[in-house]
């Protein structure tokens, strides 16, 4: 028998007898009920009940089964499905699951009791010092926070992968998400494009202080405001400022984003099917992100907005590596153990030795500038793009007559008649024309 029946029944002989000596008029109702140690009221309704019911009466109610008490089948397919589908979910996501996936009714408070008293989930240990939150910027679109964190993502793949995660600071809405091998300037950028795009030019971005967004000329010391990586420069010149972190507690925003990620997204991959990066950052991109923020965001302080457009579509060559070349004997620029070669152009008979700048973009393209001028595109393997012509402007037939532009073909008409032959230039002559002189001696 357990104590609650015990006191029960010592409480009812008690009772008993003390109201007997009441009612011989021993004991006046106040004495009856300060030796009971309850409240005279008390004691009247429990003799009312007494009178009324016999001793059983006297049951405590608190002991008899609830009317409102969860359906034991019930409780048993929820452990069930605990245990065999979603073993280590936190149980507020599990309980979403439950509703969403399986028709469950019951209150998140039974669900999360019930799974504590079966030893499925640890109870929360108590919460550490108090610390004083940072204020959020009160309108979107005036600070930003990026950062990345390296995890065994998919199901089934023990290999990790980085998430970079850019999110609003004023609502913790997640503006770009993806999968990537590892986090460095390229991803980081993709992230900020994938904003300006989205939603236009924001004012400042808040990072750690990796490598690959600051110079630090000392371990642990401030970082360079005057040498610029690669990322700091696109965000200059882009207007935007950048803010760094110096402790993980300054990141607390985006450190607790991805503690939820980290819990969350590996299991909803897993109920997806997600089984490659590929596939993964598609269904980010088009699913997760739209029910995260559903589910996350808040409210902004204010109303409005502090992006503004890319009109003049200067992110795309902005957002992208820069690096100064030098062109080979045979017009062609090295990059990364790749070989791009420069096309004929107008602008010179050639460019060995000329001073050019590659842009390598997050996508993988690569382009090839002179100045102002766009000598080429590549792809990532280094092939050369051919540039689409103009919406309207039908492209020039194959040439028919001599193989190279602005000389005459030997069909009767006047050429070149033998090896030496000075040709003077042609009106008009298109790209790789090449001035030919008489070699000295030639008759």
């Amino acid at each position: 028998m357990d104590r609650a029946r015990i006191h029960e029944g010592i409480r009812r002989m008690r009772f008993t007898d003390i109201l007997g000596r009441s009612e011989r008029s021993e004991l006046s109702q106040m004495e009856a009920a300060e030796l009971l140690g309850i409240s005279e009221r008390t004691f009247r309704r429990w003799r009312d009940r007494h009178r009324d019911a016999g001793p059983a009466g006297l049951d405590d109610r608190r002991l008899a089964p609830s009317l409102r008490r969860a359906p034991a089948a019930e409780i048993e397919r929820m452990l069930g499905l605990y245990r065999d589908l979603y073993r280590g979910f936190t149980v507020k996501h599990f309980h979403e699951q439950l509703g969403k996936r399986h028709g469950y009714t019951l209150g998140y408070t039974v669900t999360k009791l019930h799974l504590h008293r079966e030893g499925l989930v640890q109870a929360a240990k108590k919460r550490s010092a108090h610390r004083k939150k940072r204020p959020r910027r009160p309108m979107v679109g005036m600070m930003l926070h990026q950062d990345a964190s390296t995890h065994a993502w998919l199901p089934g793949d023990p290999g990790k992968y980085d998430l970079v995660v850019t999110m609003e600071d004023a609502t913790s809405e997640i503006y770009s998400m993806f999968l990537t091998d590892e986090e460095g300037t390229l991803s980081s950028m993709r992230g900020v494009a994938e904003v300006v795009a989205g939603h236009g030019l924001f004012c400042s971005l808040y990072t750690d202080r990796g490598s690959h967004y600051f110079f630090t000329p000392e371990g642990g010391g401030p970082v360079s405001r005057t040498l610029l990586t690669q990322f700091g420069r696109a965000l200059k010149q882009l207007g935007i400022g950048h803010i760094a972190a110096y402790s993980p507690q300054a990141r607390g925003r985006s450190e607790r984003a991805f503690s939820t990620l980290q819990d969350r997204l590996p299991k909803e991959m897993k109920l997806a099917g997600i089984t490659t990066v590929d596939a993964a950052n598609r269904w980010l991109a088009g699913t997760y992100i739209a029910q995260h923020n559903k589910q996350f965001a808040i409210a902004a302080e204010e109303e409005g907005s502090a992006f503004v457009a890319d009109k003049a579509g200067v992110a795309r060559e902005t957002l992208c590596v820069q690096e100064d070349r030098t062109v080979g004997n045979d017009n062609t620029v090295k990059w990364k153990r790749l070989s791009l070669q420069l096309p004929p152009s107008q602008l010179r008979t050639h460019f060995v030795k000329a001073d050019v700048r590659v842009h390598e973009y997050p996508d993988g393209a690569l382009a090839v500038y002179w100045g102002p001028h766009r000598l080429g595109d590549y792809d990532a393997s280094g092939a050369i793009v051919p540039a689409a012509p103009p919406d309207g402007v039908p492209q020039a037939p194959p040439a028919t007559g001599s193989p190279r532009p602005g000389i005459p073909s030997r069909d009767g008409m006047q050429g070149e008649t033998g090896p030496g032959a000075r040709t003077k230039p042609q009106a008009g002559a298109g790209p790789g024309y090449r001035h030919v002189t008489k070699r000295k001696g030639a008759k």
